[in-house]
């Protein structure tokens, strides 16, 4: 069994909401989810995966710059800002910190909604205690 985990994260990489899609999935699936309790922000870093023109018209009609390098079949490029994109890793550090629960790296859980429990317990105790 596959599952994908979208996160928001803040600035230090903290998350603040989840969700969890079946790993053959699409990206935009968590990202339309997510996308209604995002906080309000000045830029949103994403991987390539939530490169869509909907996403992104509706990240600036939030008020929120998208910072999604264009997905590689896109004929128009779509430039992005390489310095703050770099920051990313702060985001993929939090997913590493989180597979420090061998619970959640081997994916011990096969219900999904235990499974997503557990990632948030993880998050909890590891970023806001």
């Amino acid at each position: 069994m596959n599952s994908k985990l979208h996160a928001v994260t803040d600035a230090a990489g903290r998350p603040l909401r989840m969700f969890l899609t079946a790993g053959q999935r699409s990206d935009y699936i968590g990202a339309r989810v997510l996308l209604d309790g995002l906080p309000s922000a000045e830029h949103l870093l994403a991987d390539r995966g939530y490169d869509a023109d909907w996403y992104r018209e509706a990240l600036e009609n939030k008020g929120i710059k998208p910072c999604i390098p264009s997905r590689k079949g896109r004929k128009v490029v779509i430039p992005h800002d390489e310095a703050r994109y770099r920051k990313r890793h702060k985001i993929e550090n939090s997913f590493a910190r989180l597979k420090d629960w061998r619970r959640v790296a081997t994916r011990y859980d096969r219900c999904p909604k235990v499974f997503l429990s557990v990632c948030a317990l993880a998050a909890v105790v590891m970023f806001w205690l």
